[in-house]
């Protein structure tokens, strides 16, 4: 069987996910090197899977022969000239969301990626929950007609660490960035105004730093379907992420996974598990799902589903919000 040779950048949270699904779920791929700036934490990992290469210095990664593809999932500033660089070498790349904070770094990004002739694929892994997939197959059905209205609940169990949040690029770019592609995803148009509104309700240390933790959003589609988004940085039941498009014969819903389907009915009360606590958990299917895509893509010559333009759409669409907070107003998504 044919394999795709890959290496990952970054080996934090995330990369751990991804290198681990390299490593033990995808047939189709070989994991054959680990990079970290931290390069114990390069080691631990590569060790911890038996990968026999891993380096501090992610250019090392791009020189080998041997490898075909990159995963990026080192700190947001730097994706975009790990991008260039990975394309500048032919290799293909995924890379984790947002491709950058500033829309002139991802044009640069996009462009070498275009010259270079090379696969990319961002990582909004919501695309590929079962649960969200089989909303959007029933949509495009037209089991429920036309749509008119969407509604995204997204909320954490917790908000991140201070450190975290002060290079994050805030609640729209970091966290509601999912819900922007999710939003465009179901609906498969786009969004051409957006007005937000949102207060700092949990933390004060995250109003500090500039950003809130609280937050609607409401969109106009192009076809004047309209959407809501509601963030919270804490929902104190679990990992909250519920949608529901309405439409001209009907709706669709997707609730929260729990780790049972049991309810317990008494005279007392009606009682089922909360939701599941983490996105680590909650995604553990659609992380997996997406990996296998692109190596899919990879090995069969076929363009990745979710690519750069909907990458640069999704942080347009954060900006668009910045803008609406700050001027109390509807704002126009515009992405250059």
């Amino acid at each position: 069987m044919r394999k795709a040779n890959i290496g990952v950048i970054g080996a934090g949270r995330i990369g751990r996910i991804h290198a681990r699904n390299l490593k033990f779920q995808i047939p189709g791929a070989k994991l054959i090197a680990i990079a970290d700036v931290v390069f114990e934490s390069a080691k631990t990992l590569a060790n911890e899977l038996e990968i026999p290469v891993y380096e501090q210095d992610y250019r090392r990664l791009l020189r080998k022969d041997d490898i075909q593809a990159v995963v990026i999932c080192s700190s947001t500033d730097t994706h975009a000239q790990i991008m260039i660089e990975a394309a500048e070498a032919g290799k293909h790349i995924f890379c984790e969301k947002p491709i950058a904070l500033e829309m002139e770094k991802i044009d640069r990004a996009l462009s070498a990626v275009d010259k270079a002739g090379i696969k990319l694929q961002v990582g909004f892994n919501r695309r590929f929950d079962p649960s969200f997939k089989k909303a959007k197959e029933l949509i495009e059905a037209g089991k429920i007609g036309i749509p008119q209205l969407l509604r995204i609940s997204s909320r954490d169990p917790q908000p991140p660490p201070i450190e975290y949040v002060k290079v994050s690029g805030g609640l729209f770019l970091d966290m509601m960035i999912h819900d922007f592609d999710m939003a465009r995803y179901l609906l498969k148009e786009e969004v051409t105004e957006m007005m937000a509104t949102g207060h700092c309700l949990i933390n004060p240390s995250i109003g500090l730093c500039g950003d809130i933790d609280t937050a609607v959003v409401l969109l106009k589609f192009r076809s004047g379907a309209l959407g809501t988004i509601d963030n919270s940085r804490q929902a104190v039941y679990g990992y909250d992420q519920r949608i529901e498009v309405f439409g001209s014969e009907g709706s669709v819903v997707v609730e929260n996974k729990t780790p049972t389907e049991v309810t317990l009915h008494s005279a007392e009360s009606i009682q089922s598990d909360k939701p599941l606590y983490f996105f680590l958990e909650r995604y553990q299917e659609a992380y997996l799902a997406e990996m296998d895509h692109f190596v899919t893509c990879i090995l069969e010559d076929k363009e990745p589903c979710v690519g750069g333009l909907d990458g640069k759409i999704s942080v347009a669409m954060g900006y668009a919000a910045l803008e609406s907070l700050s001027k109390r107003t509807f704002v126009k998504v515009d992405i250059g």
